[in-house]
């Protein structure tokens, strides 16, 4: 298992994705958790399945989540806790943290 650890001032699939390409890591599962400030995530349009619903949260989010490599390309899905205590589920296109961390556990197959 590798850990990686995306600290502040980075985002955490650019970082996922350049250790698992020096890494050449192509088939593996993904488990992660930590808080991001700031996030893209993606959900299926009910009237058609091929469309991504993108939306951006600019607000402080606990993060934890699941998810593969496939061919050396992380796939993501991500439960995030807001403020005030809802949750928002999707995959992630993108997260940065600014002011905790995100901690990515990383299972090569």
């Amino acid at each position: 298992m590798i850990k990686i650890a995306v600290v502040k001032g980075e985002e955490v699939i650019d970082k996922l994705s350049k250790v698992i390409k020096d890494s050449k890591i192509m088939q593996g599962s993904i488990s992660l958790i930590g808080a991001v400030d700031a996030c893209s995530i993606s959900t299926i349009d009910k009237y058609d399945a091929k469309k991504d619903l993108l939306a951006e949260y600019h607000e402080p989010l606990e993060l934890s989540g699941n998810g593969e490599i496939v061919n050396g390309t992380p796939h993501l899905h991500v439960t995030l806790g807001r403020e005030d205590k809802s949750t928002l589920f999707g995959h992630l296109h993108w997260g940065k943290v600014k002011t905790w961390f995100v901690n990515v556990y990383v299972t090569p197959l």
